[in-house]
């Protein structure tokens, strides 16, 4: 925690279960914070764990208004993970409508009930997106710089973050936004799981010709990061952005993860406008921009506010991860 004092009473944590939901629940846990994860159902004979306890409350954005009181009552700080995450394919029939639906309508009902149980503090997770897709070669985005979302899940979160601010506008609910980068750590799936399965078959990857950096976040990291936002007095009505401690540019990290998993280093140079005519033939646009275009935030407001130092290395954060990732893969990853 940083050497930050224990001030949290009850804290709500909605998407308990999922990947960052389970890891800032063991750590509220390991730090002697009180927390209640919301979930919308328990599996069959789910046992919580550690000394917390698990409430199902269903689809958020259609809950009951009693439901949702129910599940913040004597709540403190409410920390908002669940939602609709970015999808690569989107089968839904209106994506527009589910992204809103998930991340917008479901905040500001949950704001409101925020509101009604006397919360002191409500902490959303948002995204780096909000913010537009790629930065300029050796900037970075920071908080107060113009949103400029460009998708459907970006907008929604953008929404989001307005609406929260919107209902505790006048009231004594204190909104706090993180904006994040893309998530890595064990139980990691979409993209990052992917990458780790190519780096794992030992092919060669057109990443010679590839300088861009692009922000990271380890889940450790991101865990202690919530907890200092739950935790800090002067963690107030802001907004920031977490990162690893240094950013990397996919070939390297590539070479990082290579090296974990004793693989050859084997790239080779592409011409940009190759790789993104086979990723458009392939409907891997997206996949073309996470390879190819920088994305950078700048984390120096949080450290210059709240103190706040990344626990874990970038290297820890991968190495833990792959260590993760062998014993999901078996003997195939070694």
């Amino acid at each position: 925690m940083n050497g930050i004092a224990n001030r949290a009473g009850l804290v709500v944590v909605t998407g308990a279960n999922g990947f960052v939901g389970r890891a800032l629940c063991a750590h509220l846990g390991a730090s002697s914070i009180r927390w209640r994860g919301l979930v919308r159902a328990l599996p069959s004979g789910a046992e919580p764990h550690l000394h917390g306890d698990h409430v199902e409350t269903g689809d958020l954005a259609t809950a009951a208004d009693d439901r949702l009181d129910a599940a913040l009552a004597g709540a403190a700080v409410v920390v908002h993970l669940a939602g609709r995450a970015h999808v690569l394919r989107d089968a839904a029939d209106d994506p527009e409508a589910a992204y809103r639906a998930a991340n917008v309508v479901a905040t500001a009902r949950l704001a409101h009930a925020a509101v009604r149980a006397g919360v002191e503090r409500f902490v959303l997770a948002s995204t780096v997106k909000v913010n537009g897709e790629s930065t300029a070669p050796g900037t970075a985005f920071r908080p107060d710089d113009p949103p400029a979302p460009r998708d459907p899940y970006a907008r929604s979160k953008l929404e989001a973050e307005r609406e929260l601010a919107g209902v505790c506008a006048r009231t004594s609910v204190v909104p706090l936004v993180l904006r994040l980068p893309l998530v890595y750590g064990p139980g990691v799936k979409g993209n990052f799981l992917a990458l780790f399965d190519e780096v794992a078959r030992g092919r060669p990857l057109p990443l010679g010709l590839v300088r861009n950096r692009r922000s990271l976040l380890y889940v450790g990291n991101l865990a202690d990061a919530l907890l200092c936002a739950v935790t800090h007095p002067a963690a107030a009505n802001d907004t920031f952005f977490v990162t690893d401690d240094s950013d990397l540019t996919v070939a390297d990290l590539v070479a990082r993860l290579r090296d974990k998993l004793n693989r050859p280093r084997r790239t080779f140079a592409a011409p940009r406008s190759v790789v993104r005519g086979v990723a458009r033939l392939a409907g891997r646009k997206a996949s073309y921009a996470r390879l190819f275009e920088p994305l950078q935030a700048n984390p120096s407001h949080l450290r210059s506010r709240l103190g706040w130092n990344a626990p874990y290395t970038v290297d820890e954060g991968l190495e833990i991860t792959t260590q993760w990732y062998r014993g999901l893969r078996g003997r195939s990853a070694s």
